[in-house]
């Protein structure tokens, strides 16, 4: 079997998602490509492995977890939307003129990103739940929000580092023959160019008004016919506190499952707490108040979830299809794409794109982390490269990967938090991610040259 086939199942995910526009299709199509490579070629064993891998998908806690509070998080949407709790958020920031105009809009999206960088889905449902109806208001549409919140909080996760990620990151350069990981990592951060880049991106968009390419049609479209009626004004506290609640008990829960240490609690663990918190105090608070009856809250509480069920069904199928082509070698393959024999001036650019590929099929960045990390520090070490130059590549290319990908868990996250269809958020993002790759690629190239 020619070794290149293991590139055949993302290919047919992308191109099937480009062409029938059906995210769904695509990944059942890559996952039974996937597990029909594995079974060599054996069509019955093939299907039957699909299901067993979507299974297996549930024996982590990790993975359990991020479903679960996917699924949640449409009760805790419901209950503050149709509460009028929303609405009453945008009158009152509006009364005190935070949000007078779409400038300060996009600013109060992308600074709420900014400053909760201690978790990225907490930083994205935060800023796109707080901010939909903001948008709305002004006629932008739910696309520009989920690029806003997608390319500020993963880019902003490793640029400060004092996250999941630095624990992460700091834990697998930690192995080598570095004299101090820690300073390593953090010299990583001026020289992480995409990310940096993106975030130039991110405010040149919020404080020109301007948006290009599919984004600008897609803002036509969403102004004219699809704006999304809102409740009506009630009070900014059905809102705010079960919010609160969140942002606070992800903190907490952090802390709680890292034994003190935020850094080193259970990201996906604490989220679901948090979730279930807020939605048990938004339950409490609407039924205190008499806004509804029990018997309604439990109606909003499934039409919440089965509003979001078609992203978690993508999530879920996302998961599996990561595991299966982890099991393929996928990630391992395209790895060795770069070559024993390349130029030196050419070995960190192509780091950084042999990164994004891989993010960019395998859905996952941490993923990537884990397959380029044991194959870019030895070789810095071994030809004498800069460490933190080839490590930021390896970061900045996985972020840029996840950008451009459909089948990403922080693009899927940020659809589900600004309201939007998911294919169209990767669509609209897709230009700004390659632009700035592309401009981070130039950059590697002319440090290797220079």
């Amino acid at each position: 079997m020619f070794d290149w086939i293991v590139i055949l199942p993302p290919i047919a995910a992308i191109a099937i998602a480009l062409w029938r526009k059906e995210v769904i299709l695509s990944l059942l199509v890559a996952l039974f490509l996937s597990e029909w490579i594995i079974a060599s070629l054996h069509p019955g064993l093939a299907f039957t492995q699909l299901l067993e891998r979507i299974v297996s998908v549930f024996e982590s806690s990790s993975n359990t977890s991020v479903l679960l509070f996917s699924l949640m998080v449409g009760i805790l949407i419901e209950y503050i939307k149709d509460s009028g709790g929303v609405s009453a958020v945008v009158r009152h920031l509006s009364q005190i003129g935070l949000t007078r105009t779409p400038k300060q809009v996009g600013l109060l999206t992308s600074i709420t990103g900014l400053l909760i960088f201690i978790e990225t889905n907490l930083s994205i449902l935060t800023a796109g739940i707080l901010s939909r109806g903001l948008f709305d208001k002004f006629k932008m549409s739910r696309e520009r929000l989920a690029y806003i919140v997608d390319s500020t909080c993963a880019p902003v996760a490793v640029l400060i580092l004092l996250n999941g990620w630095g624990a992460y990151l700091l834990g697998l350069i930690g192995n080598y023959e570095i004299e101090s990981p820690v300073s390593v990592l953090a010299s990583t951060i001026p020289l992480n160019f995409y990310a940096i880049l993106s975030l130039g991106m991110v405010f040149y968009t919020v404080l020109s008004g301007k948006v290009y390419g599919p984004m600008r049609k897609q803002e036509t479209y969403d102004t004219e016919t699809d704006l999304e009626d809102t409740e009506s004004p009630t009070k900014a506290r059905y809102m705010l506190i079960p919010l609160s609640i969140m942002t606070g008990g992800i903190l907490f829960f952090l802390w709680l499952t890292g034994d003190g240490n935020i850094m080193q609690g259970e990201g996906a663990t604490s989220v679901l707490w948090a979730t279930s918190l807020a939605i048990a105090v938004g339950y409490l608070l609407l039924r205190i108040d008499k806004v509804y009856t029990h018997k309604e809250l439990v109606d909003l509480s499934f039409k919440g979830m089965g509003n979001l069920l078609p992203l978690v069904t993508i999530v879920l199928l996302s998961i599996a299809l990561g595991l299966s082509l982890r099991a393929l070698g996928t990630g391992t393959y395209i790895a060795t794409l770069i070559g024993d024999y390349l130029p030196q001036f050419l070995i960190i650019p192509l780091i950084f794109l042999a990164s994004g590929a891989i993010a960019f099929t395998t859905g996952t960045s941490w993923g990537t982390f884990a397959i380029m990390i044991p194959i870019g520090i030895p070789l810095a070490l071994d030809l004498s490269l800069s460490t933190p130059l080839l490590l930021s590549s390896i970061i900045g290319g996985g972020v840029f990967g996840d950008h451009c990908s459909p089948i990403s868990d922080t693009t899927l996250m940020s659809s589900l938090a600004a309201g939007c269809d998911h294919l169209d958020h990767v669509k609209t993002q897709l230009p700004y991610a390659l632009v700035t790759g592309g401009i981070t690629f130039l950059i590697y190239l002319l440090l290797g040259l220079i």
